[in-house]
């Protein structure tokens, strides 16, 4: 059987979350295909074979006619399933639900309008906030929730040479989901108690917005972080266990500030690196983050709170092991490649597979 993914670009959490549903489900029985209708920085973290990047009309129907694919799960793009249909595609369709984002509801809504009739079922992580607004948007539809997976065998701590300063990480891109502003507030306060730690941001440029880029510039200047901070462009998804590597090795930890996130795979990736994560009640990362025990959780607009426990994660080396043993543990329990296959071929079995 073959099956395509499909997502507007190949950037962000959708790009890890299509190689990792490669290595997971790729096999004899299943041929997993991938379609971005632009290209992006991340293209090149894909491994998978048969990984497409077109948006021209001919091309993808060439792609869909030559295939034969028995399913296709496009990624949020609601217009794309009604563009397959005009393109002759007649097989059946999933409208996957992934990411957050502060504009999904609208989204939805406007899908409600296109794919009812088009698709065969919707697929989510399974978030609270998620699935109360799809069940609310489309009740007519077969629903299917299950987490997304990692490998923490292929994407897991790298042994390396201990880091002179304690680094607290930040990966995302420049805008007002992302809560940069938020990170450079609790930065800067914890750089006043320790002037020691270091900030570091990975980060697109390319994928930010230019008015918040130039905001992000101000507020860098006004909070006087210019020498405390380190920004790293585009890292290679590869090397990012490296870095998480270092930043949890190095004292530190890797803090997320997001406002809502359908499922947050950065917070999961360096928890498999024994990274410590500090992040944000921001819905997905619900489902691994549990306060004190795999991670440390804090509310979107307490900065004195925010900060405390920055410095407490910082501080407590005992409480600092236990949260790397936890997280990895309730990793291997619960988000692993095998569990994703078996959950997938259910939902396929359930749409008549």
């Amino acid at each position: 059987m073959k099956i395509l993914f499909t997502f507007y670009m190949a950037n962000g959490g959708v790009v890890t979350l299509n190689q990792q549903r490669f290595e997971a489900l790729q096999s004899e029985d299943l041929d997993c295909h991938f379609l971005y209708l632009m290209k992006g920085p991340a293209l090149k973290n894909m491994t998978a074979p048969n990984t497409f990047a077109t948006n021209k009309d001919h091309e993808i129907q060439e792609l869909i006619e030559k295939e034969k694919y028995d399913l296709i799960v496009v990624t949020l793009d609601y217009i794309f399933v009604s563009r397959l249909r005009g393109l002759g595609y007649k097989g059946k369709i999933i409208y996957d639900v992934q990411g957050f984002g502060t504009n999904i509801n609208e989204l939805l809504t406007n899908a409600r309008e296109q794919i009812p009739t088009e698709v065969i079922g919707i697929l989510s992580p399974n978030t609270p906030y998620l699935k109360n607004l799809i069940e609310h948007t489309f009740p007519m539809l077969k629903t299917f929730y299950f987490h997304n997976c990692i490998n923490p065998h292929t994407f897991s701590f790298h042994e390396t040479a201990k880091y002179h300063k304690k680094i607290i990480g930040w990966v995302g891109r420049i805008d007002q989901n992302k809560n940069w502003k938020y990170f450079l507030e609790i930065g800067a306060e914890v750089t006043k108690r320790d002037p020691t730690v270091e900030l570091w941001m990975f980060e697109d440029p390319r994928s930010s917005i230019p008015k918040q880029r130039k905001q992000f510039k101000k507020w860098v200047n006004d909070l006087k972080l210019e020498k405390k901070l380190k920004l790293y462009s585009n890292v290679p998804h590869r090397k990012m266990a490296n870095y998480y590597s270092i930043i949890g090795e190095s004292g530190g930890f890797l803090c997320s500030t997001s406002k809502r996130e359908g499922f947050g795979y950065v917070v999961l990736e360096a928890m498999c690196c024994r990274c410590p994560v500090l992040c944000t009640d921001s819905g997905g990362v619900k489902s691994f983050v549990f306060h004190n025990k795999t991670g440390k959780m804090i509310p979107l607009k307490n900065l004195p709170l925010a900060v405390n426990e920055a410095v407490h994660l910082l501080s407590d080396e005992k409480l600092r092991n236990e949260l790397k043993t936890n997280a990895l543990n309730y990793i291997n329990k619960h988000f692993t490649p095998e569990q994703y296959r078996q959950n997938f071929l259910s939902m396929m079995k359930s749409i008549g597979f």
